[in-house]
């Protein structure tokens, strides 16, 4: 029969008598695992979480039946913002031309069409000025106040204002300035998805009309999902070069501090990057693409080795303290903490792994990536690190070279060793009231935790739109690019009404030939919700009423087709409607017309502006609720939609996973300790200090202001994973040295002094190291750090000053009680 002695033996045998054919083995799969690391693919951005939404689909629906918003997320388009004193006069007017016609000249642009105010201004001067050139010549031939009669006349047609800034004024024919959209040919099925390995074809496209624009006079600026997709993956290897170099840095500070012998933190820093060698290598191999979300690997991969690695060299040296040889010494180091070693691994996977029912797809891979590299933390740690140990040791006595500090941290009778005693000594005089107490501190945290915001949105990944002072003043190799996403999305947010986080897109999939289709388009607009702007309680959307009350006033013709099929006279046709559709398509309103109507009639958009102060949450709502008002198939979408639907999801991922992790957390831990110790109800006490540290996190999070977003919703269920990390060495520690024949004080103190000295060294290890992502480009890094430091130093305060209470009072419920209660 398998028993876990019998594991411990098998393990024993090869760890410390076969060490060479361990490490052997073990540099074998490095190198099969760094085969991989040339395979790994990149991935950033938003558009990673949005897939399969149903709000996204139907904004990718619309993208790619209607051409006409500038803001439209196609990655097909490309904007080109053009800013000025008054971009609407004829010199800018022929500048924005100018720009236009030379982007037109290259056929590598695979240009289709493109649309600017320029554009309507010449084509109210000459309708039949179709090409560039005809354009030109119609705004040089006409006078400055024909222009300015022009560009009335233009404010007039839907749409046209849309394409100014908010500072327009149709009197003074003014704006400060103007978007122009240009649309690109792109292979087919990357029209609305970024290319392989996280890049928009869009890319080179936009960053060669940069390029035009540059050389062109005139203030333009391009914008596009090309340009956005080439910053956010230039911000992840830009965050790196800061972040890894800081974390090595004070992570070997902090580990010569916990080590202090050159030979053993040489030994704990290969064990480190083998680790990352073999996640990565696996990640590679398996073909999952390196996200923003997955920088958080290496990160909590060091956390748990740091943690390892001081455990198994401070566990050593305790037994080599008492004259034990090498062999004598590993064996009951590995006994003991494979064991502990173990608990720790399953609890963590269990964790991460609780991520993998969330419906979004990068959260999922970094559980998954994360479980993984666990796994390989335990066997490299567990196994690697203990056997190399052994022939290290045997070579420094062949070769008489001395040992450094090897003593274990925490022993003796420090300014450490007595701190770590606190919670003992809070044990020994008060168990009850104290554990009472942070209970109940916990309560309070986790209450006010439940507060904490929640969000989704571009600039959680984006950079700031100007770095700190030390970023900047950063040499190189290390100094971050140049960004311009950021400042440029916040220009088109102040600057522009129908930015898409101020409006929201009703998409109708139905036949619109249908005698009431444009009557039920109009009727829902009544008494909209307050997130949109109305007039007289009433919502003015841009659809295909508005382009047709549009063509109404400017062709007398069309008026009459209207006034012939309106049968209760308001001005909207409700018979014939597909003549009238007609009609539109052959004027010169068809490319007014199809940014609201698909060719087929079968589907149109209804675009809704918001006030500007509501809220994601508010507009989202709005756009649900007039979505709802339609007896035809319609569902509200556009960005804002999105974003709030993932948020929504963000949060529900949070707390299922949390839920589930602490479920099969409690399960697993009573388990293990009934088959280790017969003592299942040691798994509670494992878990008090977690469940504290859970609450106490949660309400810190949102004292800070740092919201639930993709990165940090994924902490609550992470930090039960590094959490027991800490309180498990404890408690098993606790019950090695347990004797109930003995004072349990005696057994607590020799706990905290002896792990207690190692979680210590972990601590302030793996909190500096992953706190130093605070110094990341994006913002989302950055809480990121925060928020594992956090809850690593939060793990460790809870499991040196809540277990030792929690286990006196589980002497005195579960050892002490009547012969005849099971334990």
């Amino acid at each position: 029969m398998v028993t876990v002695d019998s594991l411990l033996e098998t393990a024993d045998d090869w760890i410390v008598d076969r060490p060479k054919t361990v490490v052997v083995a073990f540099l074998v799969l490095t190198l099969v695992f760094a085969g991989g690391l040339g395979s790994i693919s990149s991935d950033a951005g938003t558009s990673q979480f949005v897939e399969g939404n149903p709000a996204q689909e139907a904004y990718e629906d619309v993208n790619a039946e209607f051409g006409g918003s500038p803001f439209a997320a196609d990655v097909g388009s490309t904007q080109i913002i053009h800013r000025g004193n008054n971009v609407l006069s004829k010199p800018a007017l022929l500048r924005s031309l100018t720009l236009q016609e030379r982007v037109q000249e290259r056929e590598s642009l695979r240009i289709s069409s493109t649309s600017t105010a320029a554009t309507i201004v010449a084509q109210q001067l000459e309708p039949s000025a179709t090409t560039v050139s005809a354009q030109q010549r119609a705004i040089r031939d006409a006078t400055p106040a024909q222009i300015d009669a022009a560009v009335k006349q233009a404010a007039q047609t839907p749409g046209f204002t849309s394409l100014l800034s908010t500072d327009f004024n149709p009197q003074a024919a003014s704006a400060s300035a103007t978007i122009g959209t240009i649309q690109h040919r792109v292979p087919a099925g990357l029209s609305s998805t970024a290319g392989a390995g996280g890049t928009s074809p869009l890319t080179p496209m936009q960053l060669t009309v940069e390029q035009i624009a540059d050389r062109t006079q005139g203030d333009f600026t391009v914008f596009g999902s090309g340009i956005l997709s080439n910053e956010l993956n230039s911000v992840i290897g830009d965050s790196m070069a800061i972040v890894v170099p800081a974390a090595a840095l004070l992570i070997i500070v902090f580990l010569v501090f916990a080590y202090r012998d050159p030979v053993d933190l040489l030994l704990g820093i290969i064990a480190l990057v083998m680790t990352i060698i073999w996640t990565f290598g696996f990640m590679g191999l398996a073909g999952i693409p390196f996200s923003q979300m997955l920088i958080a690997v290496p990160v909590l991969l060091l956390a748990v080795g740091i943690d390892f690695g001081i455990h198994t060299v401070n566990r050593y040296r305790e037994e080599r303290a008492t004259g034990a040889g090498i062999h004598e010494a590993m064996r009951p180091t590995t006994d003991q903490l494979l064991v502990a070693f173990f608990i720790v691994t399953g609890t963590t996977v269990i964790g991460f792994s609780a991520n993998l029912i969330s419906d979004l797809g990068p959260i999922r891979d970094l559980g998954l990536v994360a479980g993984i590299g666990i796994v390989f933390t335990f066997l490299i740690f567990g196994v690697f690190l203990p056997s190399m140990k052994v022939l290290l040791d045997e070579a420094r006595i062949r070769l008489g070279i001395p040992e450094f500090g090897s003593t274990a941290i925490g022993s003796g009778n420090s300014v450490l060793a007595r701190s770590l005693t606190a919670g003992n000594w809070c044990a020994k005089r008060g168990p009850k009231v104290f554990l009472a107490l942070m209970l109940l501190s916990g309560a309070v945290a986790g209450a006010y935790g439940t507060g904490v915001d929640t969000s989704f949105s571009n600039e959680d990944f984006l950079p700031p739109e100007e770095n700190p002072d030390y970023i900047e003043a950063l040499p190189e190799p290390f100094a971050p690019g140049d960004y311009s996403v950021t400042g440029t999305l916040n220009f088109l947010e102040d600057n522009f009404e129908s930015a898409q986080s101020s409006s929201v897109t009703i998409y109708i999939d139905a036949p619109l030939r249908q005698d009431d289709a444009l009557q039920q388009i109009n009727r829902v607009n009544d008494e909209p919700p307050d997130a949109l702007i109305s007039e007289d309680r009433r919502a003015n959307p841009e659809s295909i009423v508005s382009v047709i009350e549009s063509r109404t006033d400017q062709d007398p013709e069309f008026a009459q087709l209207v006034a012939r099929n309106d049968q209760n006279g308001d001005g909207i046709p409700d018979d014939n409607l597909e003549v009238v559709y007609d009609y539109l398509l052959s004027s010169s309103s068809r490319g007014q017309t199809l940014n609201y109507l698909s060719d087929d009639y079968r589907s149109t958009r209804v675009v809704y502006s918001a006030e500007s102060d509501a809220s994601q949450d508010e507009v989202a709502a709005a756009g649900r609720e007039m979505a709802s008002r339609y007896r035809m198939h319609a569902i509200a979408t556009g960005q804002t939609v999105v974003f709030a639907a993932i948020t929504d999801v963000i949060f529900n991922s949070a707390i299922e996973s949390l839920v589930l992790a602490l479920i099969a957390t409690a399960i697993f831990l009573v388990f293990i300790y009934w088959v280790l110790e017969r003592r299942p109800s040691l798994g509670i006490v494992n878990l008090i200090p977690i469940v504290w540290t859970i609450a106490v996190l949660a309400g810190t999070m949102r004292y800070f202001g740092i919201p639930l977003n993709v990165l940090t919703a994924t902490i609550l269920s992470i930090a039960i994973g590094l959490g027991i990390d800490y309180s498990a060495h404890i408690v098993h520690r606790f019950a090695e040295e347990y004797d109930p024949t003995r004072d349990i004080h005696d057994a607590l103190d020799k706990t905290v002094r002896g792990t207690g000295g190692a979680l210590a060294g972990s601590m302030l290890t793996t909190s500096s190291g992953t706190g130093v992502l605070a110094l990341a480009i994006t913002p989302i890094l950055g809480q990121f750090g925060l928020v594992i430091a956090l809850s690593v130093f939060l793990s460790f305060v809870a499991s040196i000053l809540i277990t030792p209470s929690a286990a006196v009072l589980w002497e005195r419920v579960v050892i002490t009680q009547p012969a005849d209660q099971p334990a």
